[in-house]
């Protein structure tokens, strides 16, 4: 499988939530906590002299939904950390922002995080 902004992610979290980390949407009655993330654009990359770039960037917006809000949050800071650390070194844009499901009852966390990768 080609290197992917989705498939770093994917490697990189699954482990934080017992393998339940998906692109896009999670499915229906899966347990908590779980991952949720997909694409949100990029940077392009500047070519200089007519030259590929060696390297893409994705903006990945993750997102975490668990039974309470402190249990999302502490789920979304093992993601920062998992992200911001060696050996993706993604870079967070802003802050976490909270979610709440009425419906569902669950409690989430969103954050975009800029990844450098080569393909």
């Amino acid at each position: 499988m080609a290197n992917s902004a989705h498939a770093i992610v994917s490697a990189a979290l699954k482990g934080l939530v017992g393998g339940r980390c998906y692109p896009s949407v999670a499915p229906e009655g899966v347990g908590r906590p779980f991952i949720v993330y997909q694409s949100a654009g990029g940077q392009s990359a500047n070519y200089l002299g007519n030259t590929v770039a060696g390297q893409k960037n994705a903006r990945m917006q993750i997102a975490v939904w668990a039974d309470t809000q402190q249990a999302a949050i502490d789920v979304m800071q093992q993601v920062d950390a998992t992200l911001s650390g060696a050996p993706i070194l993604a870079t967070s844009i802003g802050a976490p922002v909270d979610d709440h499901e009425a419906d569902t009852r669950r409690y989430g966390q969103r954050l975009d995080f800029s990844i450098w990768y080569s393909p």
